[in-house]
């Protein structure tokens, strides 16, 4: 627990009142031991100690057991012991300089040692090959499964504000190199909020605009109105067509694939209040190779999707 004050956790003076009562706490049974260990000489025979009976059971002032009270002084002996050979009383090391981190470092450098060549070998290989080595994949499955599935899902289908990774509609492109880049780097996808910008019938009428991109019933008028404000507001960002820009993150409109939801008052909300998207990097976390290989599992996994929804659109 040495590591709790070492990392500020702890505040030192909890450390030592810690420490003290643990002492204090193993010379009290030091004494109530030695108490109930003797036998107080009243007679040559052993005297009823009050008038404790219940159930035809007597207690008499013996002393406890030598076997008995031996256990107990071993046990406390070693409990002193533990305490000055390892950092049990917080405030120091011990003796033999063990500690918690100490050891996590040396189990990870041990798996390590037996991983990185597995990961070094994938990483002389391209994205694109790894994608298709079955061995790789399962790796990148576990790596995914451990590190990923809290934003985007045991399905890698995301949710609202987490990108979809199966439906082959990328913020920032889809291509193996792009994707890796995206995981080492992380990405940060802002929307600015044009509240203080825009009047709220304009933000109305652009809003109608967008869903007028992806062919959605809209009221023609106000269409009409919220053109001509996409394009002096919104069109450096997701381009005057409205397909976006892969660059910057920002997205296209016209494919109705909606990150927060693409509902009217969702689009008046986020042109309103705007979006703060955060995608951590793992490049510090994870390491390149393993990056390299959680890469290579995301692209096989949204290709095998897009062609199974290619055969599906084939068919009759």
């Amino acid at each position: 627990m040495n590591d709790l004050l070492a990392s500020g956790f702890l505040a030192p003076g909890w450390g030592w009142y810690v420490a003290i009562m643990t002492v204090v706490s193993l010379l009290a049974c030091l004494w109530i031991l030695r108490a109930n260990s003797t036998k107080k000489e009243h007679s040559a025979e052993a005297q009823l100690h009050g008038q404790n009976e219940w159930d035809g059971l007597r207690e008499y002032d013996n002393p406890l057991p030598k076997w008995w009270s031996n256990l107990f002084y071993l046990t406390v002996i070693f409990a002193f012991g533990y305490l000055l050979l390892y950092p049990g009383l917080i405030v120091t090391n011990g003796l033999l300089g063990w500690s918690t981190a100490s050891r996590y470092r040396a189990e990870v450098n041990e798996v390590k040692a037996e991983t990185d060549p597995i990961f070094d070998a994938y990483a002389k290989q391209d994205v694109k090959t790894v994608s298709v080595d079955n061995g790789a994949l399962k790796i990148g499955g576990r790596l995914f499964q451990t590190y990923c599935v809290q934003c985007h899902g045991t399905d890698m289908r995301g949710s609202k504000g987490f990108p979809n990774l199966v439906d082959n509609d990328w913020l920032y492109g889809g291509t193996p190199e792009a994707i890796e880049t995206t995981i080492l780097e992380g990405r940060n996808g802002v929307m600015p909020a044009f509240t203080a910008a825009l009047k709220p019938e304009q933000i109305t009428d652009a809003a109608q605009y967008v869903l007028s991109l992806s062919g959605r019933s809209t009221v023609a008028a106000a269409v009409g109105r919220g053109e001509g404000t996409f394009k002096q507001t919104c069109a450096a960002c997701h381009g005057p067509d409205g397909k976006g820009n892969v660059a910057l993150g920002a997205p296209n409109l016209t494919d109705n694939i909606w990150l927060y939801g693409g509902s009217l008052a969702t689009i008046v909300e986020t042109v309103t209040k705007g979006r703060q998207g955060h995608m951590p990097a793992q490049k510090d976390i994870l390491g390149e190779a393993r990056v390299h290989l959680l890469a290579a599992y995301v692209y096989a996994q949204s290709q095998e999707q897009a062609q199974s929804q290619l055969q599906s659109n084939r068919k009759p």
